[in-house]
């Protein structure tokens, strides 16, 4: 069989899975979590792209007591790839007892080297759902 219609084969059969299980694409590679996850961080982004605040952030995260920044920093985001926390990575977040982290995607329009903006947001898992516990920032550099 020819690669194209092996390729072609295979996302037949994805797209398939897909309705027919009723899921999203996001919960069949990163699982129920991860795209709980994703779809937090979708939820995070919209929010504060629009300018407004966020209920998802923890009473007690290190997100509420530092500067979300400005809507412009979020706009055109998107949610990256979740992760379970993983300790030997991230030294400053230990403290904070995360249960996942999740890298934001794109930049904000007219980035330059040296702007900082949100790389990773770390989330704890709490009875009511995800809140967001610290968000890491990047340096774009050139």
């Amino acid at each position: 069989m020819k690669p194209r219609r092996v390729l072609a084969l295979a996302g037949f059969a994805t797209v398939c899975a897909v309705v027919l299980s009723g899921c999203s694409v996001d919960t069949l590679i990163w699982g129920n979590d991860g795209a709980q996850v994703i779809q937090t961080t979708e939820n995070l982004i919209k929010d504060l792209a629009s300018g407004g605040t966020s209920d998802l952030v923890c009473e007690d995260a290190e997100a509420a007591e530092a500067d979300l920044s400005t809507a412009k920093d979020w706009e055109g985001r998107s949610a990256g790839e979740p992760e379970r926390f993983f300790a030997d990575y991230w030294d400053e977040q230990v403290p904070l007892d995360p249960q996942w982290n999740i890298n934001i995607e794109g930049l904000p329009e007219g980035a330059t080297p040296g702007d900082k903006h949100p790389g990773y947001v770390f989330y704890r898992e709490t009875d009511d759902g995800l809140c967001v516990i610290d968000v890491a920032w990047s340096t774009l550099i050139g």
